[in-house]
């Protein structure tokens, strides 16, 4: 296997033996003939929407595809065989569609493999289709940016899928991702070409994660600042991690009345800013931390635990039984909820001796959306031109447990009083432990949700941009991210899509972007790499 997809891959530049996210060489390899045949599927679909049809089979089940391939999603090599399985009659029915739309035959290039072949054909498929085969043929830079475009189209799907299961769809973003997953099969691609298509994958990015916001507050409301225990109360407990909201929302409804508390951990402690959600008094607390600490504070956690999208470590024996997963999430020998029942989860709540007693009494206050900050943005104005508030300074991104990112906890300590503090994704748990106070009349640390909502960080710059009539890159504004996975990614082209210069990123650079690739995005954009906190605070203060 070969896998750089993840800061986390192994010696700063891929996984060979082993994920060091847990995944197998066979399931690594199932993954890339389940890209390849998405492809190949997307190729149908391009074509089709280009004859004036189209297909909902194909975009559900590329989406899908593309989010099972996500870092910590699926590891269960068996369910991922059956998703090639499955693909191979979306494929057979696209290619139809094609057809009757007056395609040509012939004239579209099929999947590398049969779908209805042995498992070890398919595996052994997938392996030819790896990434060092295609650098022996296409070089390093043309592959990097190939990579940076799965990852970035990955990152859209995740959202898309996000927004589907709440109704919202946007036909020209599932256009970008089969047109982008068309283009991997041109034979000669040139750097520019990728180039421009990681770009545009910036801007479908930008209008899915519009969409989702719609998606989430037209279902739950808009998100108001709301403090949330930090801890948990006495009683039978369930545990929900990832960044689905509807599998919060419905299982919060089938445990009404039946004496479980309800809680969140990682990516959906935002949830509790909702007020269709908030609304639900057995959704106490969040429980732990960022998703990497899941092996202890799941195993310590006395009850049952429901994964709702990526984020998962293959469980423990100890507490294995007591996870189920939801969605695209899949896990060897976990149970998998089908159709919105949760009772599995329910049962095993109620087995389980949830918590004897109470914690002690700490809150975090979440709900900080666009719509919450706009709407004291007279305040926000106020504070900059009174000059109680010098700098904005965005901390946030991914977490993970590998050394260096305390960066960005001593980062968040060390910025000076007199600027406010933005944060995003499960990276805010970094400064979850600092009292930033207030300034200017308002909390100096804002908490603008899931990795998710990175939309509201470029609503508020962009109004902000607005009122003081200039750029976003002529803000008081600085963008220290850190990353992880593939979400991560299409966010960073997002932002490079509108133009915005000058981003940190850390706690290192991804080993997809070649050194050539990486000399481009410097020159255009002034992205760089995180240093030592003392000199990024000196270099940020010294900015416009």
């Amino acid at each position: 296997m070969f896998c750089f997809q993840c800061e986390q891959t192994a010696f700063g530049t891929g996984c060979e033996k082993v994920g060091t996210c847990g995944k197998s060489p066979e399931t690594a390899a199932l993954q890339d003939l389940l890209i390849d045949l998405s492809a190949g599927i997307s190729r149908y679909a391009h074509a089709s929407r280009a004859l004036g049809a189209a297909s909902d089979a194909a975009d559900t089940f590329v989406i899908d595809a593309l989010f099972t391939t996500v870092t910590n999603v699926n590891f269960d090599a068996d369910s991922i065989e059956a998703l090639i399985r499955e693909g191979g009659a979306v494929l057979d029915a696209t290619r139809a569609a094609y057809l009757r739309a007056g395609g040509k035959a012939g004239a579209v290039a099929e999947p590398a493999v049969d779908t209805r072949a042995s498992r070890l054909i398919l595996i052994n498929a997938g392996e030819a289709l790896g990434i060092k085969a295609r650098k022996s043929k296409l070089g390093d830079d043309v592959v990097g940016l190939q990579e940076l475009m799965v990852y970035g189209v990955k990152g859209v799907a995740a959202y898309a899928r996000h927004a589907r299961v709440l109704g919202k769809n946007d036909p020209d973003v599932v256009s970008f991702i089969h047109e982008a997953l068309d283009f991997l099969g041109n034979p000669a691609p040139t750097v520019p070409e990728l180039l421009g298509l990681n770009l545009r994958c910036g801007e479908a990015t930008l209008k899915v994660m519009a969409l989702l916001d719609a998606a989430n507050t037209g279902a739950y409301g808009t998100p108001v600042p709301t403090p949330v225990l930090m801890g948990h109360k006495v009683g039978k407990a369930i545990l929900v991690s990832g960044h689905d909201l509807k599998d919060l929302q419905l299982l919060l409804e089938q445990t009404a009345g039946k004496g479980i508390n309800i809680y969140t951990h990682g990516e959906m402690l935002p949830a509790h800013g909702y007020p269709e959600l908030k609304k639900h008094p057995h959704l106490v607390g969040h429980y732990g931390g960022a998703w990497q600490d899941q092996l202890k504070e799941f195993a310590d956690f006395p009850g049952a635990i429901l994964m709702t999208t990526n984020c998962l470590i293959p469980p423990k024996p100890s507490y294995k039984e007591r996870v189920f997963t939801a969605g695209v999430v899949e896990g060897s020998g976990l149970v998998h909820i089908k159709n919105h029942d949760y009772s599995p989860v329910i049962a095993a709540a109620l087995k389980a001796e949830g918590f004897k007693s109470d914690s002690a009494v700490k809150t975090h206050t979440v709900g900080f959306h666009h719509g919450a900050v706009l709407g004291v943005a007279d305040a926000v104005v106020g504070a900059v031109k009174q000059g109680a508030i010098k700098r904005f300074v965005l901390i946030g991104g991914c977490d993970a447990g590998t050394p260096g990112r305390d960066y960005y906890t001593q980062l968040g300590e060390q910025v000076p009083k007199d600027w406010a503090v933005l944060t995003l994704g499960c990276g805010k748990f970094r400064l979850l432990n600092t009292d930033f106070g207030t300034i200017g009349g308002l909390p100096r640390l804002l908490d603008m949700g899931q990795c998710n909502d990175a939309f509201s960080a470029i609503k508020v710059a962009g109004a902000l941009a607005e009122v003081f009539g200039c750029g976003v890159n002529d803000l008081p504004l600085s963008l220290v991210l850190s990353w992880y996975e593939q979400k991560a990614v299409s966010v960073l082209l997002a932002l490079l899509h509108l133009g915005i210069k000058n981003i940190r990123i850390g706690p290192s650079l991804p080993a997809f972007v070649t050194p050539a690739a990486l000399k481009v995005l410097v020159e255009m954009f002034n992205v760089m790499p995180i240093g030592t906190v003392e000199g990024d605070i000196a270099a940020m203060a010294k900015a416009a």
